[in-house]
């Protein structure tokens, strides 16, 4: 087994020709930002839950096994250099961008913050260290994918959403939006990654209100509470002065809320222990 890199989240190794190891750590980032403290629990529901969604979803995917409680085999594959996103609600930085106008909606749309939308939208970024919100024509200008891909992606990436969105509901939360990553295996379009509380906004229904800032189950939590005590502005000004922004230490109670509620999330979801 050799050793090939270590993303944001998981170490990649090299297991033979076809095969790749992912091993997922506590390993936290925010706005493109790596913090030093771990978060407890993190990398074991990770691994569960990317088992979880790959063995539930009606789609073709990357995912051979899970090894242990931190690692699963998945097939190699060539990556596709486009970030697949899909929304249902109006929140996040479909906000900032809407009102900047940068983002067109359809009339009738509801934009108090955390409105449903009347339809989930297609929202796919550039790949990169600092993801770039673009729209078809610009992918298909940047040759990042073909017309056809374009159009298939499109459409799994918001069947698959709604077929979360369903599963989701049934144990009492809101999937306010996903994000996805597919790759190009046996000349197909197949799902890849992994899919967990990193890659998607998870909100209890019992606590959803519009017009407010949601109760999150995911890694929301910490983007809160950095944008609360003003770090997402610090971020900015230090990435624009051509500086490498600089993590706070995370509060132990942001800690210890964020490994509970990413166990609560999968236990509730899946109806299996950690």
């Amino acid at each position: 087994m050799k050793f090939l890199t270590s993303g944001k989240v998981k170490d990649l190794y090299d297991i033979d020709d076809k095969t790749l190891l992912f091993k997922f750590s506590n390993r936290v980032s925010a706005y493109d930002v790596k913090f030093k403290e771990d978060i407890p629990q993190k990398g074991k529901v990770l691994c569960k839950f990317a088992e979880f969604w790959f063995k539930e979803l009606p789609v073709a995917n990357h995912f051979v096994k899970r090894r242990s409680d931190t690692e699963i085999l998945v097939k190699k594959m060539k990556m596709l250099p486009l970030e697949c996103v899909v929304r249902g609600y109006f929140y996040g930085s479909l906000v900032s961008r809407w009102k900047k106008g940068e983002v067109i909606l359809p009339n009738g749309t509801n934009t108090a913050l955390a409105a449903k939308l009347l339809e989930p939208i297609f929202d796919p970024t550039t790949k990169s260290e600092h993801d770039i919100p673009i729209n078809k024509a610009k992918a298909l200008e940047m040759k990042l994918v073909s017309e056809e891909q374009y159009a298939q992606l499109e459409k799994t990436s918001i069947d698959i959403y709604k077929k979360m969105s369903t599963l989701v509901d049934k144990a009492g939360f809101i999937l306010a939006d996903l994000k996805l990553e597919f790759g190009i295996l046996d000349g197909k379009i197949t799902l890849g990654d992994s899919i967990g509380p990193d890659e998607y906004r998870l909100w209890p229904k019992n606590s959803y209100k519009i017009g407010q800032t949601q109760e999150a189950y995911d890694k929301q939590i910490l983007r809160d509470w950095l944008t609360e005590h003003g770090y997402q502005k610090q971020f900015d000004d230090a990435r624009d002065a051509g500086k490498e922004p600089v993590a706070p230490s995370i509060p132990p109670e942001i800690i210890q809320k964020m490994t509970n509620r990413y166990v609560t999330a999968y236990e509730k979801l899946t109806g299996h222990s950690l």
